[in-house]
């Protein structure tokens, strides 16, 4: 049997990198899918990768009702909804984040709207969704390991962090507030992945040859989207029923490695 035969799962951030890869090993897995992003042309291909047992659309993850009617059109396309995946977020290096002397409010504010807030939307629409159906359901959330493990010789940006960090309490907060109702909450904290987000990272020797200590398994590399997708499968299943306010590191070693500069 599929693992997620039966589960139809929304994805916020689910039609490039980690949720594109994730979309895939959900269909694998035999889920059927509502997957969103932002930009048109990754949404029209993400919709042709994915076949007919996904939906594709385009919405902007920061915006109030964006996600509620993802889950919304999952309902009335497969009737009902088991679980959502947040991705969606990204670096807000190009937006004024950075280090605390040099981050500018516009910088701080539009980090934690796209990181923070986008997520807070999404899971209170899930939430609200499990409990008009009153039925179980499950949330995992994108976190980051730079929300308990500073890098900063060459990751300082300080919004980010915060937002990332931030991200581990709220879903803890919230996971034991619903845990009566069988709504399950966890976090996924991925080191460096290979995504549109890390192009900088990936360009640069420096940092290249850091996370070959840092990230030391298989080898020393970094990640690729399609490592993430063995935890998301069993987060989005009936394995994962009894596991709710967990953070679990995807991170190749980064988190009990030094790393050399």
């Amino acid at each position: 049997m599929q693992q997620l035969e039966n589960k139809h799962i929304v994805i916020i951030g689910g039609t490039t990198g980690l949720g594109l890869s994730a979309a895939s090993a959900f269909i694998k897995e035999g889920a059927k899918l509502v997957v969103t992003g932002r930009n048109e042309d990754s949404v029209a291909a993400a919709q042709r990768s994915l076949g007919e047992n996904a939906i594709a659309l385009s919405s902007d993850a920061t915006q109030e009702g964006a996600a509620a009617a993802a889950i919304q059109t999952c309902i009335n396309t497969f009737g009902t909804f088991d679980g959502l995946y947040h991705i969606a977020g990204g670096s807000g290096r190009k937006m004024g984040d950075g280090p605390l002397h040099e981050l500018t409010v516009s910088g701080w504010n539009k980090t934690l709207e796209l990181n923070l807030t986008s997520l807070m939307l999404s899971n209170q629409a899930a939430v609200r969704s499990f409990l008009e159906q009153k039925k179980p359901g499950t949330i995992l959330n994108m976190g980051s390991v730079l929300g308990y493990s500073p890098s900063p010789e060459h990751f300082s940006t300080h919004a980010y962090a915060a937002a990332k960090s931030a991200i581990i309490g709220f879903s803890k907060s919230i996971a034991a507030y619903y845990a009566n109702n069988n709504i399950r909450v966890n976090v996924v904290a991925p080191a460096l992945v290979e995504t549109p987000m890390a192009q900088r990272a990936a360009g640069d020797e420096a940092i290249q040859s850091f996370i070959k200590t840092k990230q030391p398994l298989d080898g020393g590399r970094i990640g690729r989207p399609e490592d993430l997708d063995g935890i998301a499968v069993y987060f989005m299943s009936d394995q994962s029923k009894f596991t709710t306010g967990q953070v679990i590191a995807v991170d190749g070693g980064w988190g009990i490695s030094e790393g050399q500069y």
